[in-house]
């Protein structure tokens, strides 16, 4: 573990403890300041020494109260994840000193120095922690405080990982090379670069690899304190939620299903129907200039209701069902016939970039009109799934939904998308890479439906926006 980082988790202790007494403090000033008092008068006496002792108290309680919740832990964790845990550890400290109060009124008398510092604590704390992860993030982009990693696995396996780490040099990780295999020759390399430079981690980045090779390594690993991650194969992201039982001696791993059944369901289903509502009158403007355009390109109308052969427009939902599929009109007249079309796709020498997988994706697509592109560019040709998603066929977040011949050709390990309802947009849309493999997109929707939870939704639905415009810039 590199020095900065553990500078960064000593530091954040002290920080927290003065955010904790700021907000306490600002509460204070709050009150007795003559626009809160004009409407409320103050009728205890407290004063600012008294009430530095109070909170100085409280800070210690949730200080440990935030040690247990993991908030000083040295790993990675999205700028949500730790908002989050900070909301649950402030809320529960919170709770601690409601209780204290009940039991002795004698702490302090206004109610609303207690509430108002609970939200300023929250408010406080979150910005800190912001400002340390801006700052740490600063350093690591001028060279402080890196990460040396060796990745193993083929160049195809590793490239998204070494352009991800390149592009963004605030990741604090700086890659010493790559091998292909991990064999007698890379294994004296690495204890030759661990001697010279220093390896704190290894990535294997090479699903494919044999047991035998990937238990080496790792036990490599723990022989030389270098830190071991891999990436996770199909199996292993269908397999992600274990729960062990014993049964006459013999261990037994139950694969348990999506936490999307039961209150789940209802939860996620509550949600899609109050935010599509929201997310269609929102959009309203948008969607009468859209209709206006599309009328007057006359390419066969609005949306995309049917088929060339005349059977309507639909794509694969929830259980392998067909749902009806709502989109603006963002291509010529016919284009589906045109898609299977070999004289047209030779004469334009579209290139498929999702040959060999159960999809097509034409490069730099003939078929779509001029305002077409710039609607996909916008995402503007989604805006209609919100009526799919209060219908009931779709939800906002979950697997993107994909056309009936193209679900024909799923592999069985990839049939598990088809699990819950598909969504406008999922980890594969957020994941900050435009060219992903079919099967890292599968990996990464069977991880969120292994893994959901609504923080998980919120974070992918906050994302969206964000690659909306990138994908913007990038056209």
């Amino acid at each position: 573990m590199k020095k900065l980082d553990l500078t960064f988790a000593a530091i954040r202790v002290p920080v927290d403890a003065a955010m904790i007494i700021l907000a306490g403090w600002t509460a204070y000033w709050i009150r007795i300041s003559d626009t809160v008092t004009e409407y409320r008068p103050v009728l205890f006496d407290i004063d600012l020494s008294e009430l530095t002792r109070v909170m100085f108290g409280v800070a210690m309680l949730w200080i440990f109260i935030f040690a247990i919740n993991k908030l000083y832990s040295i790993g990675r964790r999205s700028i949500l994840e730790e908002v989050t845990q900070v909301f649950y550890a402030v809320s529960t400290g919170m709770m601690v000193v409601f209780t204290a109060i009940f039991f002795s009124q004698e702490i302090f008398e206004s109610r609303f120095i207690v509430l108002a510092a609970w939200v300023l604590a929250m408010i406080f704390i979150i910005i800190a922690r912001i400002l340390l992860r801006g700052l740490q993030r600063s350093m690591h982009s001028l060279g402080y405080g890196l990460e040396n990693v060796i990745i193993i696995g083929t160049a195809e396996a590793a490239k998204p990982l070494m352009d991800e780490f390149q592009l963004k040099p605030s990741i604090g990780v700086n890659v010493l090379g790559r091998k292909a295999n991990f064999d007698n020759e890379t294994r004296s390399w690495v204890i030759r670069t661990k001697k010279k430079q220093g390896v704190d981690r290894i990535i294997l980045a090479d699903p494919d690899i044999n047991r035998k090779n990937a238990l080496a390594l790792r036990a490599f690993c723990d022989q030389y304190h270098i830190g071991f991650f891999y990436t996770a194969d199909l199996l292993e992201a269908t397999t992600s939620r274990l729960r062990a039982h014993a049964i006459a001696g013999i261990p037994l791993f139950e694969v348990q299903k999506t936490s999307l059944i039961g209150w789940g369901r209802i939860y996620k289903r509550t949600f899609d129907i109050v935010f599509s509502i929201i997310l269609i009158i929102l959009t309203l403007p948008i969607q009468i200039v859209t209709v206006i355009i599309l009328l007057f390109e006359r390419q066969g109308g609005v949306m995309l209701n049917k088929l060339p052969n005349g059977k309507p427009f639909t794509r694969i939902g929830e259980g392998g069902k067909p749902f009806k599929f709502k989109k603006y009109r963002s291509m010529v007249k016919d284009a589906h016939k045109l898609r299977y079309d070999k004289e047209f796709i030779s004469k334009h020498n579209i290139k498929d970039t999702r040959k060999g997988s159960p999809l097509s994706k034409f490069e730099k697509d003939p078929r779509i009109t001029p305002y077409g592109r710039f609607m996909r560019a916008a995402s503007i040709d989604e805006i209609p799934q919100f009526y799919n998603v209060l219908l009931g066929n779709m939800s906002l977040v979950g697997p993107r939904p994909h056309f009936p011949e193209e679900v024909d050709k799923y592999q069985p390990g990839q049939l598990k998308v088809l699990t819950i309802k598909p969504g406008i947009t999922g980890m594969a849309q957020v994941s900050g890479r435009a060219d992903l493999d079919f099967n890292d997109e599968v990996t990464l929707d069977i991880f969120y439906i292994e893994n959901w939870t609504p923080w998980l939704d919120l974070a992918i639905l906050v994302k969206t926006p964000i690659a909306v415009l990138k994908g913007i810039g990038a056209s």
